[in-house]
C-alpha cells in the first residue's frame, strides 16, 4: 500500500496569514480609535464655540442697560451728570486703570469695583448660573467738562457742499456763524466694559465704546 505523506508547507501559510490578520485588525482598532477622539475633540470645539457664544449674547443685557442710562430719563442722559462719577450707575467721568489686556482693574477685584460701582447693580441669570457686571469710563483725565485737551473726542467729517467737499467738525462746527450746519460736532467718547461670569467661574469680557450724541 502507497503512503501519503503531508506537506508542511501548508501549515506555514496558515501561520502567515494569521499574523496579516492580527495587523490588519491592529491598523484597523488604531484608525477606530483616531476617528472617536476627532469626533470628540470636535463635539468639545463645538460645545466651547457655542457656550462663548452664550456669554456673548448674555453681554448684550448689560449693554442695553447703558444705553437705556444714555437716553431719555436715564441717570446718565444729561451731559452734566456724565461730568462726575456716579457710582450707582457705574459710571467713572474719568478714565479707569487697566492691566495690560486693557480690562479694567474695577472688572478683575470687587474690592476695586467696590470703589466705582454699585455691586447691586450685577445682572444674574439665576438658570444659566450667570452673573454680568460692566463699568462705565470716559476717556478723560479730569472730571468736568469735556475738551479735546481733557478728553478723547470723535473728531467725524460729514459732507457739506458739494460730495467732494469733505468738512472737519474740528474746525468748523464749533465757528462763529457756522455756514456749514451739517458738520457734527465732536464728541466725548465712553467705554463700556462688560465681564461674564459663567459656570465653573469662567470669565468673558467684552468691551465697545459710544459716543451720546
Amino acid at each position: 500500500m502507497k503512503r501519503i505523506h503531508s506537506s508542511p508547507h501548508p501549515q506555514r501559510q496558515r501561520g502567515i496569514v494569521l499574523i496579516f490578520a492580527l495587523i490588519t485588525l491592529v491598523i484597523l482598532m488604531i484608525g477606530a480609535v483616531a476617528i472617536s477622539r476627532s469626533i470628540n475633540s470636535s463635539q468639545f470645539t463645538v460645545g466651547n464655540i457655542g457656550f462663548k457664544r452664550d456669554l456673548s449674547n448674555q453681554g448684550e443685557r448689560a449693554l442695553q442697560i447703558v444705553m437705556n442710562a444714555v437716553r431719555g430719563n436715564g441717570a446718565l442722559a444729561a451731559a452734566t451728570s456724565r461730568n462726575t462719577s456716579l457710582a450707582s450707575a457705574n459710571y467713572s467721568a474719568t478714565l479707569l486703570p487697566t492691566n495690560a489686556q486693557g480690562i479694567p482693574n474695577a472688572l478683575l477685584s470687587d474690592t476695586a469695583f467696590a470703589a466705582v460701582g454699585d455691586p447691586t447693580k450685577d445682572i444674574n441669570v439665576s438658570d444659566l448660573n450667570i452673573t454680568i457686571r460692566y463699568v462705565i469710563d470716559r476717556l478723560s483725565t479730569t472730571t468736568g467738562t469735556c475738551s479735546s485737551s481733557t478728553c478723547v473726542m470723535a473728531n467725524q467729517t460729514v459732507f457739506g457742499g458739494s460730495s467732494s467737499e469733505w468738512i472737519n467738525s474740528q474746525t468748523n462746527s464749533g465757528a462763529a456763524n457756522n455756514a456749514n450746519p451739517s458738520a457734527v460736532p465732536e464728541q466725548p467718547i465712553f467705554r463700556i466694559t462688560v465681564r461674564v461670569k459663567g459656570p465653573r467661574n469662567t470669565l468673558s469680557f467684552f468691551q465697545s465704546t459710544l459716543t451720546t450724541n
